[in-house]
């Protein structure tokens, strides 16, 4: 039996191993150790691309596939940094312990906005969502728990164990978080093929329709909510690695508008898509801060408008819509050349 790789599928194989290989080419062409250098600096980059890849993917669960529009996605992202933080921090756990509880909260947390918010829908679910990123927000500013958050300041200086020290061992990191990108990237895949992906993009689609034929909406909307939340505070957690600190930065609205960017410029609706945008964010913004300075932003705008206007679907949706009307052009074509081949000559 022969085993049938689409070109997407071996473009992202092909990319995949790039990657792999990305830190000893760059120590060659460059000439430098690959733990020192221009090396390690672009490895530093690529793990914030890893990084903030899952956590546009998790938003493109609960906005590209159940067509829940969050506000308040960060209040994941930061509080699975927190909640590793002050663990890691103030309680002295280790690392894999720590990684549980994350998921854990992370699941109450969800379970909880969820309930409370999905009783209403549209742009006042995207407020109460919000609202609810903001009172997350409020509190890790709050100088009555300066001692376990930092307040204004963060919590920073956070221990991890020495083989995940971002600046001794950034080689293995990379590799670390390379392979939660994928991972994350396969259950996610797993999640939206299943029959409960199905019926996501049902509710996205039609939620009342999903409602005559039997479905409880709210629980399926409820469980895309709870995934999206432990996948979103598990990059936040990694984040919190990455950085060694955790600040009220990572539950502002910035941060959730980030996802929603990353999501739309990679395609809604494609997972690929997301992960490539988080690409285009962090180093295209690199780039331009470099070349623009203090200005990046606006030239930044300018880009993404370009973006929305010639390719509306983002990158991966767009190509996948032009590939499919190929595709369907091509198969006419030859069509017409077999009836033409098949008809008698007079």
């Amino acid at each position: 039996m022969r085993l049938k790789i689409s070109w997407e599928g071996g473009a992202a194989i092909g990319l995949l191993i790039a990657l792999c290989l990305f830190p000893f080419v760059m120590s060659a062409l460059t000439g430098q150790a690959v733990d020192e250098g221009m090396p390690k600096f672009w490895q530093g980059m690529l793990i914030q691309v890893f990084i903030l890849a899952v956590y546009a993917m998790s938003y493109d669960i609960l906005m590209g596939y159940t067509g829940v529009l969050s506000f308040g996605h960060a209040m994941f992202f930061g509080g699975g940094a927190y909640v590793l933080g002050i663990l890691l921090k103030h309680a002295g756990w280790g690392l894999g312990p720590t990684l549980l509880l994350v998921i854990l909260v992370a699941i109450a947390q969800s379970l909880i906005i969820g309930v409370l918010s999905l009783r209403v829908s549209g742009v006042y679910l995207a407020m109460v969502t919000l609202a609810f990123a903001q009172m997350f927000f409020i509190l890790a500013e709050a100088t009555d728990f300066r001692q376990w958050t930092g307040a204004e300041d963060g919590l920073q200086s956070i221990p991890v164990p020495p083989w995940m020290s971002p600046t001794n061992e950034r080689l293995l990191l990379y590799f670390v978080t390379l392979g939660f990108a994928v991972l994350m990237y396969f259950i996610a895949r797993r999640v939206v093929n299943s029959p409960t992906g199905k019926v996501m993009v049902a509710i996205r689609e039609n939620e009342s329709r999903a409602q005559v034929i039997g479905y409880n909406t709210f629980v399926f909307k409820l469980t895309a909510i709870c995934i999206s939340g432990v996948m979103a505070a598990l990059a936040g957690a990694m984040n919190a690695i990455w950085n060694l600190n955790a600040n009220p930065a990572m539950l502002s609205v910035n941060t959730t508008i980030n996802a929603l960017l990353m999501t739309i410029i990679g395609g809604v609706g494609t997972l690929i898509g997301p992960m490539l945008g988080a690409g285009v964010i962090q180093l295209l913004g690199y780039w331009l801060n470099d070349l623009f300075g203090p200005r990046w932003p606006l030239i930044f705008g300018v880009v993404y408008i370009l973006i929305v206007l010639f390719l509306p679907y983002g990158i991966v949706g767009t190509w996948r819509q032009r590939k499919a009307g190929w595709l369907n052009l091509w198969r006419r074509r030859a069509d017409e050349m077999r009836r033409l081949r098949s008809k008698p000559a007079e």
